[in-house]
């Protein structure tokens, strides 16, 4: 078999000068972790408000399931950058991975993924089983459903992809309560409806690499047309979730709400312009201050 620096075509004098931890930092996608971390301890957060349970006198609930969470995370990209290794090398934005440059090899990127879904997973069922069997969906819908079949193949990819990214505040929740109420869910569906426009956005800036890789992305199949007007429906149903969340308080219902309308009204207005990708970096750019804002004014807002 080639090496993959073979397979890409560059030397070893030429690859990109980096660090160990900077490699495993890519390797794991150190990003993803972090903005699903956020997701998932607002879940853990929001179920001991509502339980009226202590959270302090709970660290090793908090602790099992941040880092449950962190290692199941942090396996899966892992085991989706060993995937991807023979298609990241086409892309601009990835092909700087260690799998690709040869930094870190497949077997090695196999052996740590597997290794760290397992310690995650063992840390969740530690809290409760209901954690952990919705690590094991997240996993197996990100690693089997995702990235090994639908990546390739449909260009309902995105969406189907949105399932796991979703799971993070369920998992964090069911940590502390694995009844699972009405508000965790809605946190379930917030994140869901969040990533098709957030992906698509993506999926513009990028067109061409997904092109030259065969990944059947929306803009790739339908064009810049129709993913903005797919984009637009689904920050649109954004719109109604902050309703069902009342128990947060009014303050929080009009702040997020305050939100959503204005990543719909900045679509809007920048919709019938001819550059579509600045626009798409526009709405992915919100995209991200959307997420944090959103889930760090959750965690304020219960507790004010």
């Amino acid at each position: 078999m080639e090496d993959s620096r073979t397979l890409v075509g560059i030397e070893k004098d030429v690859l990109p000068v980096s660090s160990k931890w900077k490699d495993f930092m890519a390797l794991i996608k150190i990003g993803i972790v972090n903005s699903n971390l956020i997701t998932s301890f607002t879940g853990l957060w929001l179920a001991f408000i509502y339980t009226d349970g202590h959270f302090l006198q709970s660290l090793d609930i908090v602790i099992y399931a941040i880092a449950g969470s962190s290692f199941i995370m942090a396996g899966s990209c892992a085991l989706n950058n060993y995937i991807d290794r023979d298609i990241d090398h086409i892309m601009e934005r990835t092909k700087k991975r260690p799998t690709v440059t040869g930094k870190i090899s497949g077997s090695k990127a196999l052996l740590l993924g597997v290794s760290f879904i397992v310690i995650g997973l063992i840390l969740l069922f530690l809290t409760n089983l209901v954690a952990g069997i919705l690590g094991i969906i997240g996993v197996f819908s990100y690693v089997v459903i995702y990235s090994m079949w639908t990546k390739r193949k449909y260009v309902s990819n995105t969406v189907i992809g949105s399932l796991p990214g979703a799971i993070p505040p369920l998992i964090g929740w069911a940590s502390v309560d694995p009844t699972l109420p009405t508000m965790a869910w809605m946190l379930f569906l917030l994140m869901f409806i969040w990533q098709p426009p957030h992906f698509y956005a993506l999926a513009m800036r990028r067109v061409e690499e997904y092109r030259a890789a065969s990944i059947p992305m929306l803009p790739v199949i339908k064009g810049f047309s129709v993913t903005k007007r797919h984009i637009m429906i689904w920050v649109a149903l954004l719109i109604p979730i902050p309703f069902f969340m009342m128990s947060l308080g009014l303050p929080f219902v009009l702040f997020a709400t305050a939100l959503n309308i204005g990543w719909l009204i900045m679509g809007m207005m920048g919709y019938r312009k001819k550059d579509d990708v600045k626009w798409a970096n526009g709405m992915f750019i919100y995209s991200l201050n959307y997420l944090t804002i959103l889930f760090t004014a959750m965690v304020i807002f219960s507790v004010i």
